[in-house]
């Protein structure tokens, strides 16, 4: 019974809860059978210096579940373990968007009634992002994080090493650094532009000149907070200088912008994608013919704008599953989610 048991001293959950917790959980993972044998209350209140209460507490509530039965003169046995106890889940995202939206629906729709998901967002602070994990290590079963952070990121990983590693799934970007076996779903930023523009060649191949949008900042949080992975820009430059590309990394598209003919543009903000379609009409060049466009991201809208923008682009509803099937099956997988270039008029 005593490396079931799982109690923290520190923890706000009351330690009632988490006896309660730490039995089901055990039963949940196989390593307490129908039948078997547990503590007395008296030999639980002694073993892990608990009052007496606390555990008869426990006790109270596990019998009214059905979980234990008491056996006069025996003790206490485990008497279901058709128990469903949800996850208890904490995701923390890096901010909202319509892609996290995704990743989170699909997840939640996945998962069912077999968790109890809470949503927090760190927006790249590492001070709330360490409060809502150390606060909260005892509640959850599992933390998944979106680990984007561009400054303390020795802290950051810090942080994260304190979760236990089978309680962690990594979404979106996976770590750098050597941790204890954990799951992840991932995107690889660099080899995956590099692929997909590579698998659009016959149709790069009528322009000149490859230019990607990449912005350099988050607006109103920190002037040196980059908002979007840097190797993005590794893999285009890679694949520009491997296929002799002429080509341009710009912060943003304005009104300013000069757009020429036999251009490619790859555009990760929809704000960019907008303003560039904006200065192709006032300048009268046709998309598609004389001037190319790749957006970043699936939406439907790009389904029919301009009858189709060509976007390359992960599947965000097949992460969200994919992360829920890693829990449900029990699972510590790195796996890469899927990315492509889905061909439309704009290119």
């Amino acid at each position: 019974m005593e490396p079931i048991l799982k109690i923290n001293l520190h923890s706000k959950t009351p330690k009632y809860l988490q006896i309660v917790k730490s039995i089901t959980d055990a039963i949940r993972e196989g390593k307490l059978l129908k039948g078997d044998h547990i503590f007395s209350i008296n030999e639980l209140s002694n073993e892990s210096f608990l009052s007496r209460d606390t555990v008869q507490k426990a006790y109270s509530v596990l019998r009214q579940q059905g979980v234990i039965v008491a056996v006069r003169g025996k003790g206490y046995y485990i008497n279901r373990v058709d128990i469903t106890t949800p996850y208890r889940i904490l995701l923390l995202f890096n901010k909202i968007s319509n892609y996290k939206k995704q990743i989170y629906n699909s997840f939640i729709e996945t998962m069912g009634d077999k968790a109890v998901v809470d949503l927090k967002i760190h927006h790249y602070n590492s001070k709330l992002f360490e409060s809502y994990i150390i606060n909260h290590l005892e509640e959850y079963d599992y933390f998944l994080i979106m680990p984007y952070f561009y400054e303390n990121i020795d802290d950051i990983y810090n942080i994260i090493k304190k979760i236990p590693s089978e309680k962690v799934i990594i979404l979106d970007k996976d770590l750098p650094f050597t941790y204890s076996k954990y799951a992840s779903v991932y995107q690889d930023f660099k080899n995956d532009i590099y692929e997909a523009l590579e698998s659009g060649m016959a149709l790069l191949k009528k322009y000149k000149k490859l230019i990607l949008v990449h912005p350099k900042m988050i607006p109103h949080v920190h002037p040196q907070i980059i908002s979007h992975p840097p190797e993005i820009k590794i893999g285009f430059r890679d694949f520009c200088m491997d296929q002799h590309f002429e080509y341009t990394i710009l912060d943003e598209i304005n009104s300013e912008t000069r757009i020429n003919r036999k251009e490619v543009y790859i555009v990760i903000e929809e704000t960019d994608l907008v303003a560039l379609i904006k200065g192709c009409q006032k300048n009268g060049l046709k998309i598609g013919k004389e001037v190319g466009i790749i957006s970043y991201n699936e939406t439907p809208l790009k389904e029919i704008l301009l009858d189709g923008i060509t976007v390359i682009s992960t599947d965000h509803p097949l992460m969200g599953e994919t992360a829920a099937r890693l829990i449900l099956d029990n699972r510590k997988e790195k796996i890469k989610n899927p990315f492509k270039l889905i061909k439309r008029k704009s290119l």
